[in-house]
């Protein structure tokens, strides 16, 4: 024992083993909106949209945009919060009705041929609307500051961000196993063919999910705003780990995104602390591991 707190010497400080654990569920809480959002894109449509992330990244600066307009409206930054990703989940709209529509009958390479150029696209159009220069959002006054858990400091935005989480995730499992909208998306990531045959408008259907996946997303670049820099480049970062999270849990499973993202934001969290030279290196082994013993994620099933 005392040849492992000699090399870790924070694993008997319990305090700062909770706060590492709450600031692991809060970056769990931004990493499940946008993986989420991917992986219900993927199992309905078959698409890897590599675009995801800068669907994120749209949504950060459209709240920056937002929070600005309204400096001195005490209501500012929730009403920002809230037209932040519907503005991002219409323009995940037009992207699938003008684009990936055309494409959903092709080979793949071509679909990630094409959501590949959206970055580039996406990323320069926002280059030229906000410029090169690094954003930011500052916090509600209610949640500028710090708390403090068993004595340790914790920003207090992030007691909202834990807040949020059950909330959008029992919101979610609503959406998905008790409305008939999420009836047709689970059985849409079943067998789309069938469910055309039963009169269901499937081209509908697609557009509906895109939209759905690209708002969460939106709504999770638009809440991570006041706690990052909201510059060129989030979208890469954030599309590497979802990926990852999406890879773990299983490309098309609610439950897997939800699980894998509780686990690599731990990881993330606690990493730092154990192995902060390799701790991203971390993610990608404990991928490579999950992809050779279950090749279809923890919690997704194998293609038929």
């Amino acid at each position: 024992m005392d040849f492992v707190t000699s090399l870790f010497p924070w694993i008997t400080n319990g305090p700062l083993i909770v706060v590492q654990v709450m600031s692991g569920l809060s970056v769990a809480m931004f990493l499940f909106l946008v993986s989420v959002g991917m992986s219900l894109i993927f199992g309905v449509t078959r698409i890897v949209n590599l675009a995801h992330g800068s669907f994120y990244m749209v949504g950060a600066y459209l709240m920056v945009t937002l929070a600005e307009m309204l400096p001195d409206h005490p209501l500012a930054f929730w009403l920002a919060l809230l037209v932040a990703p519907l503005g991002v989940g219409l323009l995940g709209g037009v992207i699938e009705v003008t684009l990936l529509r055309r494409i959903y009958h092709r080979e793949p390479l071509l679909q990630l041929i094409l959501t590949f150029g959206l970055i580039l696209v996406i990323g320069t159009l926002v280059l030229l609307v906000w410029g090169p220069d690094n954003k930011s959002v500052a916090r509600p006054e209610a949640l500028a500051g710090s708390v403090k858990i068993l004595g340790q400091p914790f920003p207090s935005y992030y007691l909202l961000v834990l807040a949020l989480a059950p909330i959008v995730a029992v919101g979610l499992w609503v959406i998905f196993y008790r409305t008939r909208w999420g009836m047709l998306i689970r059985a849409a990531t079943v067998d789309r063919e069938m469910l055309g045959a039963l009169g269901v408008d499937v081209a509908t259907l697609y557009t509906q999910v895109f939209v759905f996946g690209s708002l969460l997303a939106g709504f999770g670049g638009a809440l991570s705003a006041p706690t990052v820099a909201v510059a060129l480049g989030m979208d890469g970062d954030v599309l590497t780990t979802a990926f990852v999270v999406v890879v773990i849990g299983g490309l098309g499973s609610f439950a897997g995104s939800f699980v894998s993202a509780l686990l690599v934001g731990e990881l993330q969290s606690f990493g730092i602390l154990v192995f902060p030279a390799v701790s991203i290196v971390l993610l990608f082994a404990i991928m490579a591991v999950v992809l050779i013993v279950r090749p279809w994620g923890l919690l997704g099933h194998p293609e038929e």
